[in-house]
């Protein structure tokens, strides 16, 4: 799957994937990217008022998007940045992985894990004033905050053979005792086929049918809400070379919680797809029901 690029540049194509077709505001005129470093001395960062225009523009479509609110864009980033993100992706040869039914292959870095520069640089700018901008004025989730640990975060790698099922993320912050609101996912793959697989699927919440299927293309961005029905996933194996690989930017984003937790935290959720071979988690299948279903008096009981 591949979205039609007709020269407009990141906002023209992504009306293709929304379903909704009209012009974009002169503004968008001769840009390549959605949103743009700008350079001061040795460092370059994302514009506040770019990054709130940029958010305000799509918030209708991130808005109206199914199965829940999400967005899809082309020319997130400059691709050329991404390109060197590429150079200095971490090699993975040594590195331990996530290897059962559930999620195989999938290799995570921390920023603190790359010696990149422009690494670094880009996930301090996901984390800046002006991208948690663009992120309220997209999504309308005001109080956003960063995660300065990266939990799950970072740089991802999924190699031939490896998938992720279908899941509802973890829904808290375990350290910094926030809610989980948003994911950003950004692409890294050039030259990637439809044929190598790995597009993520959006599923409805009632995990009957994924209505969304995104090829993780360079330069191709995806923002999406989290809550405990927005199913999502790459569950197929990646059939990419041998000596190709599936990677990714991952960053997520919290607001403060509203009330006092339970003794029993929920945790990443994997569903099964219908008429598959996809195998159910009946150890974190029995942790939700205790979550669920417990008494807080026990909850808290249980975990002294």
């Amino acid at each position: 799957m591949s979205c039609p690029n007709d020269g407009r540049g990141a906002l023209f194509t992504l009306f293709y994937w929304t379903g909704t077709r009209q012009a974009w505001p002169e503004i968008r005129e001769g840009k390549m990217a959605l949103l743009n470093f700008t350079g001061n001395g040795g460092y370059r960062g994302f514009d506040f008022d770019q990054c709130s225009v940029a958010g305000q523009l799509l918030a209708a479509s991130y808005r109206d998007a199914a199965p829940f609110p999400h967005i899809v864009m082309d020319d997130f980033l400059d691709p050329d940045m991404l390109r060197q993100v590429l150079t200095e992706f971490p090699d993975s040869t040594t590195h331990s992985c996530f290897h059962r039914d559930q999620e195989r292959l999938k290799f995570q870095f921390r920023p603190d894990q790359c010696d990149g520069l422009v690494t670094r640089m880009l996930f301090a700018e996901l984390n800046s004033r002006a991208f948690l901008a663009f992120l309220s004025d997209l999504t309308g989730i005001q109080g956003l905050i960063p995660d300065p640990y990266h939990a799950g975060a970072g740089l991802h790698e999924i190699k031939r053979g490896g998938h992720l099922s279908i899941h509802a993320d973890f829904p808290h912050h375990d350290v910094m005792k926030l809610d989980r609101r948003l994911n950003l996912l950004i692409y890294l793959n050039e030259d990637w086929e439809d044929d190598y697989g790995g597009a993520l699927e959006l599923w409805d919440r009632h995990m009957k049918a994924a209505e969304q299927k995104v090829l993780p293309v360079l330069g191709r961005a995806v923002i999406f809400n989290t809550a405990r029905d927005t199913f999502h996933g790459h569950p197929d194996p990646l059939l990419c070379p041998p000596d190709r690989s599936r990677r990714s930017i991952a960053t997520y984003y919290y607001t403060a919680a509203p009330a006092a937790r339970p003794g029993i935290e929920r945790t990443t959720d994997f569903r099964r797809r219908p008429g598959t071979s996809d195998k159910r988690d009946w150890q974190i299948l029995l942790h939700h029901l205790k979550a669920d279903w417990l008494p807080p008096a026990l909850q808290r009981r249980r975990n002294n």
